[in-house]
């Protein structure tokens, strides 16, 4: 591997020490309940040593606490003095979320203001805003009142999840969290809370944060239903949801019949990929109702197919309802659009399950939020993560040294091991550049 000899300056306003900066500033404004006169870790400092966890990606707490003494984090993290596990699971179980929340935001407009956002800019005008829901945590042991409960084969299940709201783009492979929105039982309830309820809080809290930007949400098909697009028009979002045959019959019939009567408009392509080829067909259909129940909720119908370019069997097939009126647009780019709401789920819940995040991983359950606040923290750095991988050139370099972001984690690990550096450009321009600094005193 070729070595670069000046790597990329840390891009300003992007670069891990600016965005870790931008989080701490955030942190400051959670209220700490604890009479300060006695605190030996200030709050301020107890967030940023389990934001540092997940952004070294440390595989538990346990084992965090084990290596936080050779790891020497507190510098590049500005950390004064990192709690150990069980302090930092009693400082932060019952804090207020709210400001982790705005963390999102703050990261949102540092982005803004860099003008990196036209990353995720579609159709000149459209924020594609994918929303999807994932467990990460389950047990019949260990519970919390926040705890959604089932039962199987007789026996009581505890459980959490949450929906995710990221930023995707058919040409850009990074997401750009917006927003996550846990599904918990409130104080009180008896009640499980559901995907749908957490969905529309999620959808309030993004239209609150971002009053004036375009979104086009697309979502999968158990979206494509009445009241969710009513709470979509209602946050002013435009729309793009998958619709399955078998959850849609009366639409599905109506699309029979359009197409009966030649009534559609249709645009046909042959894509090549690599050595293989393949027909394409998209359609699309103006003035369908959505289903029987509710014949005055009308929709426009997008559907793409991919044909054998031989045979002309159908090898995929992909079908959407939207608000948008696709009469004069790209019917390709828009089915691309629509198709890439699956970054939601590989490039965001796969990869904070399987490339080094652990999110699946009880890091603390706690007696009140401490497992959602720890996913809050673990989303903020995978949002840190992927500002850099789309924006910072120094990182990208340290990227491209390691070869995979999982090497990169370990290398991260390393030489914080080894060697002491004040911030994280210092340490990424020592991996892109293989040339380390004066290891920490014995």
């Amino acid at each position: 591997m070729i070595v670069p000899k000046k790597p990329p300056k840390p891009r300003r306003g992007l670069s891990a020490d600016a965005l870790h900066d931008t989080l701490r500033r955030r942190f400051e404004d959670v209220s700490d309940g604890r009479r300060q006169a006695s605190c030996k870790y200030p709050m301020v400092d107890t967030l940023m040593s389990a934001f540092a966890m997940f952004a070294t990606k440390e595989p538990s707490m346990l084992s965090y606490q084990d290596h936080q003494k050779e790891l020497h984090i507190e510098k590049p993290f500005k950390i004064s003095a990192v709690p150990s596990d069980t302090q930092m699971r009693e400082i932060l179980d019952g804090i207020d979320i709210q400001p982790l929340h705005e963390c999102f935001a703050d990261l949102f407009w540092e982005v803004q203001r860099s003008g990196e956002l036209k990353k995720w800019l579609f159709d000149g005008k459209y924020y594609l805003l994918a929303i999807d829901g994932s467990g990460y945590f389950c047990s019949d042991k260990i519970s919390c009142p926040q705890c959604l409960v089932r039962k199987k084969g007789g026996q009581e299940q505890f459980y959490h999840q949450v929906v995710a709201a990221v930023l995707v783009h058919p040409e850009t492979r990074q997401v750009l969290p917006l927003a996550v929105e846990p599904i918990i039982r409130s104080d009180g309830e008896k009640k499980n809370d559901c995907e749908r309820n957490a969905t529309g809080r999620l959808i309030q809290r993004v239209r609150k944060q971002h009053p004036k930007l375009h979104f086009l949400v697309i979502e999968d098909g158990l979206a494509s239903n009445a009241p969710h697009i009513a709470d979509l028009q209602s946050a002013k979002m435009h729309y793009l949801l998958g619709a399955k045959p078998g959850d849609h019959a009366h639409l599905y019939n109506q699309v029979i019949d359009a197409m009966d009567r030649d009534a559609t408009r249709v645009q046909n392509a042959r894509v090549f990929k690599g050595t293989k080829c393949f027909d394409s067909q998209t359609q699309y259909i103006e003035g369908l109702e959505l289903n029987k129940s509710n014949p005055d909720v009308h929709v426009n119908f997008l559907q793409h197919h991919e044909l054998d370019c031989d045979s002309g069997e159908v090898l995929q097939c992909f079908s959407w309802v939207t608000d948008l009126d696709l009469s004069q647009k790209s019917l390709n780019l828009y089915q691309r659009g629509g198709r890439s709401r699956w970054r939601v789920e590989n490039e965001t819940f796969n990869t904070l399950k399987h490339q080094g995040y652990d999110l699946e991983h009880n890091y603390g359950h706690g007696k009140v939020n401490l497992t959602t606040v720890l996913a809050l923290l673990m989303f903020l750095a995978f949002a840190v993560d992927q500002i850099q991988e789309a924006c910072c050139g120094l990182f990208q370099a340290a990227v491209r040294q390691s070869g995979r972001r999982i090497r990169l984690w370990e290398s991260i690990r390393s030489h914080l091991r080894h060697f002491q550096f004040s911030s994280f450009a210092e340490l990424y321009r020592a991996i892109a550049t293989g040339r380390l600094c004066k290891p920490p005193p014995a």
